[in-house]
């Protein structure tokens, strides 16, 4: 498979300097962070949640997992959930369930990034397949994508 076409224009567009990667198929970030050959602290991943009824995009690094708990805390949120397989299908149509990049999704979704994933350099995300991915600058995407800051993640136990 390839980059949707959708993600290469948008970059594009705004005169975005990337990288399209292909992969083995990888079902997890940290599948993809293997498979490229980066630190999971540098692969974004996407993680839908519903809050209230309303679609969110929390992204944070593969090495870490969210606390729906400090989500809700950060949302004001009564009721905060993992987004079922049909909502993901619903509101990001154009990819691939669990492939979902961390890009602007025509205003529908809001996006809310973990503080922790501010790195200096590149980041690597999925980028609608199980087998494509994008290489940018942190400081492109961030720009680009301009989501809100919060803090609701913590480190990932690894499991051998």
């Amino acid at each position: 498979m390839a980059t949707p076409k959708w993600i290469c224009r948008m970059l594009e567009q705004r005169g975005i300097r990337y990288q399209e990667l292909h992969h083995p198929e990888a079902f997890t970030a940290q599948q993809v962070a293997q498979a490229e050959h980066v630190s999971g602290h540098r692969v974004a991943k996407v993680v839908v949640i519903m809050a209230d009824g309303r679609p969110y995009e929390l992204v944070l690094p593969a090495s870490r997992r969210v606390m729906l708990d400090r989500v809700r805390e950060a949302l004001g949120a009564n009721d905060v959930r993992l987004a079922s397989e049909a909502e993901m299908e619903r509101f990001f149509a154009d990819c691939e369930v669990g492939a979902i990049p961390p890009l602007p999704a025509g205003g529908q979704v809001s996006m809310i990034m973990d503080e922790t994933m501010r790195v200096p350099g590149d980041i690597v995300f999925q980028s609608g397949t199980h087998t494509d991915a994008v290489r940018m600058q942190f400081e492109d995407w961030f720009r680009m994508a301009n989501p809100r800051l919060a803090s609701f993640s913590e480190l990932a136990r690894t499991i051998h």
